[in-house]
Parts: C-alpha cells; structure tokens; sequence
C-alpha cells in the first residue's frame, strides 16, 4: 500500500493548487421534495448593472432586450405553467425545458434552433458524495440556469464576479456567461474533492492502525462516493468536450477555447478520481489482510494451546484409568505410591513446559 499512500497526497495537493476560495461545500439534504422556486435577474453590460428577485415570471418580460446581458436564475421547482411561460418568453424548446425539470438528466449538451442547452451536475459534500442537477439554456443575449434540488449551488463565484464594480463578465455577451458557470460548476469539484481525501486519507489512517469490522462499510461508502462522482464527471467532460470542439452559433471561438480549459480541469479531475479509487481498493485490500492475519493470530494461539493441553489430557486420562493394583502388580502402580499424585502433576508440569520451549525455539510466537 506504500504506492497508494504516496499518491493519496499527490491527488490532494493537486486539488488544493486547483481549488479556489469559496464557501465550503454544502451539505446534501436528504430531502427531495418540491419546493416553490427563487427566481433571481441578473442584469448588466460594460455601464450599469441590476440584480433582482422576481416573485413570478411576469416580472421577467419587462427585463428582456433591456440589458446586453440577462442571467435568469431558477433555483426550485417551477409549475408546468411557469415552465410553459419561462419558453414562451425565450423561445426555449419544450423538450429541453422537461429535461431541466426532471432533474434525473445525464450531462449532455444539445444545440436547438433557438437556444444551447447544457446539462451539468454539481457535486457536494454531505454525509457523502451527492449531485445536483443544473440545466444552462443559452440564447443571443439571455442566460437560465434551472436548479430543482436542495438550496444552494456551486455558483456564488460568478454572482461575486457580477456584483464587483469591475469585472471581465460585464464587458462580455452571454457567451461568456454560461462558460463563466460550467467553469465555476467543475472548479468546485476541486474543495469537494480535497475535503473527501483529506476522509479518505483518515480512513486510510485508521486501517492501517488498528482492525475493526466497521472498516469495511466505510471503505465500501467511500467507493460508492467515488463512483457517483466518476458517473457525474465523466460525461461532464464528454459534454464540454463536445461543446468546445462542434461549431456552435451561440458561442463565440473565444469562448470555445476557454470551453477547452475548462475541459482540462476535467480531465484532472479524472485523474484525481482514479487515484482515489486505486487507494480505496488497497485500503480494503489491507482490510481484509489485516482481518486474515488477525485471524491466522489466534488461531495460532488456539493451536499452541491445544497442542500443550493434548498430552496433558492424555497423562490424565492414563491415570484416570479404574485399573485395580490388587489384581496385578501391572495395573497402575502408581496409584498407591506415596508420591503418586505430585508425579502426575509434575509430569505434566515437564511436558508442557517442554512444548512451550520447543515452540519457542521453533519461534511460533513471534
């Protein structure tokens, strides 16, 4: 396990060089009911900027062709009907707005006549590994995100850029937008990532410390986290590897070659996943070795100790005999010596004492 060892914190380090300053990871709820949705405006262009909560989307028409650049942000579970309104105001095509609700999708990317859609999933970190849907619908001049899971996401880098009186997002098209969010949604792999090592990396500590049968439930939740993040990575990465290298009316070559390295980060993500799937395979290799010789310890013992036992058993059961000496001066003698019983005892006294310096010498209890 010395090689899994040695690249367990390699794959962290990597993490931490990626890794960005943000919120820490936020807890997966495990409840997954409706829940009315937040719809949030964002605004801008290189002169003025607005960000506003809408209470419906009625309040969303007004914005529209007001700004260079609006972001519309769904975070909950909208109705049919605020679904059917949101594609009738944008344009946006029936069957990409019920993949944005259903929040089961796999990442793909799909290009409509009106619009470019992306689909993603944000990871988090809980009592395990969870992912969360988040659909990018991008037109000429809007951006939507829709998010029907728990509160929260892994967006709060690009509202901070928004907010701040001067940043790169507010001189650039829509464009620049949805790739500003895939690119703060697969940067915040990095802090899940490295607190899930820095488990993992405990776990590793405790296996190699001590044997308990808890070990390997643990190392089995640690292998399915992994493979949720692995099934919500990888076609991530196929997805934005699509959408860097098709060409694509709604996004510019600019925007595209930043696309690819966001792919890049992908990518070492990748790496970073495998790693931690060979040190969980060798930690629960090291599991059931250690098992196996704690077992192969006591029955040891259990051998030594029978193997003492077996001739004393015997010594007792000869004199435990009911031979009659008067019969026969051959039947057991010993029995009506004086020092009969001490010589039994202290025959089998010599006889184990023997066999334990025997067993010594052949170094059995090392």
């Amino acid at each position: 396990m010395a090689h899994g060892r040695s690249r367990l914190p390699l794959a962290r380090r990597l993490l931490a060089a990626r890794s960005r300053r943000r919120a820490p990871p936020r807890a997966e709820s495990p409840s997954r009911s409706p829940r009315a949705p937040t719809i949030t405006a964002f605004g801008y262009g290189p002169e003025a900027r607005e960000e506003r909560v809408l209470a419906s989307l009625s309040e969303l028409e007004p914005l529209l062709g007001r700004w260079p650049v609006l972001w519309v942000d769904v975070d909950g579970t909208p109705s049919s009907a605020e679904l059917e309104r949101l594609g009738s105001l944008l344009g946006l095509h029936p069957l990409a707005l019920e993949d944005a609700a259903r929040g089961d999708q796999r990442p793909k990317v799909e290009l409509y006549p009106e619009h470019w859609f992306m689909v993603l999933r944000m990871l988090s970190l809980g009592e395990a590994l969870g992912t969360e849907q988040l659909s990018i619908l991008l037109t000429r001049d809007v951006v939507v995100t829709l998010q029907a899971g728990t509160p929260g996401d892994s967006l709060d880098a690009v509202r901070a850029r928004l907010r701040a009186p001067r940043s790169r997002l507010h001189t650039r098209g829509a464009d620049y937008l949805a790739y500003a969010l895939v690119d703060a949604v697969v940067d915040h792999y990095f802090p899940v990532l490295e607190a899930f090592g820095e488990r993992l990396e405990a776990l590793e500590e405790q296996v190699l410390s001590r044997v308990s049968k808890g070990h390997a439930s643990e190392i089995q939740a640690a292998k399915h986290d992994l493979f949720t993040a692995r099934r919500a990575l990888w076609p991530m990465r196929d997805a934005i590897g699509t959408a860097y290298r098709e060409d694509c009316p709604f996004l510019t070559p600019e925007t595209q070659l930043y696309l690819r390295d966001v792919y890049d980060h992908t990518s070492q993500l990748g790496d970073v996943l495998d790693t931690y799937r060979e040190v969980t395979s060798g930690l629960m290799e090291i599991h059931l070795s250690a098992m196996s010789n704690r077992m192969n310890e006591i029955m040891k013992v259990l051998t030594v100790v029978s193997t003492v036992f077996i001739p004393l058993t015997f010594i007792a059961g000869v004199y435990g005999m009911n031979f009659n000496p008067d019969r026969s001066p051959l039947n057991m003698p010993e029995i009506e010596w004086y020092f009969g019983y001490p010589w039994a005892l202290g025959l089998m006294a010599v006889t184990a004492l023997g066999l334990v310096l025997f067993f010594r010498s052949k170094r059995y209890f090392d």
